[in-house]
C-alpha cells in the first residue's frame, strides 16, 4: 500500500487546518480509492470513520488516519524489527526418534 505524506489543506482565508476529511479526501490522503474505504467501512475494517451532519456524510478525522497508518506500520514486519522472523533465535527441534 503506497501511502503519501500529505499536509492538511489550509482554507484560503483561514489559518485553521482541515481536521475532518470526507471519503474522497481521505482516500486521496491514503492513496486508495473511495470504493476501498466504503468496502472497509462496511466490513468494519480500515481507519475509524463516523457520520456527521444532517445528511450523515461519512467522515474521517485526520488524526485517526495518521494513527491508523502508524498501526499498519507497526503490524508490518518489514517496518517493525520486533516482528521480523530474522530477529528470532532458531528453535531446537525435538528428536522424534529418541521418544519412540
Amino acid at each position: 500500500m503506497a501511502v503519501r505524506a500529505a499536509r492538511p489543506e489550509q482554507g484560503p482565508t483561514s489559518g485553521v487546518s482541515k481536521a475532518f476529511l470526507n471519503v474522497r479526501d481521505a482516500a486521496e490522503y491514503l492513496g486508495l480509492s473511495p470504493h476501498t474505504l466504503y468496502v472497509w467501512r462496511h466490513r468494519r475494517q480500515g481507519p475509524a470513520s463516523f457520520r456527521m451532519g444532517p445528511r450523515g456524510c461519512v467522515m474521517y478525522r485526520l488524526t485517526a488516519l495518521d494513527a491508523w497508518i502508524r498501526e499498519q506500520e507497526r503490524a508490518d514486519s518489514r517496518c517493525n524489527g520486533e516482528l521480523s522472523p530474522l530477529n528470532v533465535a532458531p528453535q531446537a527441534r525435538s528428536d522424534y526418534a529418541a521418544s519412540a
